[in-house]
């Protein structure tokens, strides 16, 4: 899962993304709160990886921060694992900003952005893949809009 993540493409091969896998169930517990609403997948998750990127090496550090979330989460659905992903960058709970509350909890450099947190988890239930006519199209535009 990690491998995904780390091999993830970035701009201008700057590389400024990063993982902290958490574990511990109480940690996971005091990330939840870091959000108001929007985090309840850590109340049953196996573990949480953060995905934070170094601001000062890329301007463009949340597309690649994106990308690299995106990656782990097909990592872990390639493995028939669940996952859902926790947005926390322009996140609040009752306590304040998400971002800077995960940075006190985890010790994060304040030049890293955090973007998200990525909950694993065993699946519940099975759902059938879509259909090719449940697809829309219309979102698709060729030469202009």
């Amino acid at each position: 899962i990690l491998k995904a993540g780390v091999l993830a493409p970035s701009s201008k091969n700057k590389k400024p993304v990063e993982f902290i896998v958490v574990r511990d169930k109480e940690i996971l517990l005091k990330l939840k709160e870091c959000k108001s609403k929007g985090a309840e997948g850590l109340n049953t998750a196996i573990c949480a990886i953060v995905v934070i990127a170094d601001s000062q090496l890329s301007d463009i550090w949340i597309e690649d921060a994106s990308i690299a979330a995106i990656l782990l989460q097909l990592a872990i659905e390639d493995l028939g694992l669940a996952s859902v992903w926790i947005q926390m960058r322009k996140r609040q709970s009752n306590l304040g900003n998400s971002e800077v509350q995960i940075r006190d909890l985890l010790n994060i450099p304040d030049n890293y952005g955090v973007l998200c947190l990525i909950a694993l988890g065993y699946k519940k239930e099975f759902k059938e893949a879509y259909d090719e006519n449940d697809l829309d199209f219309s979102k698709v535009h060729n030469e202009i809009y």
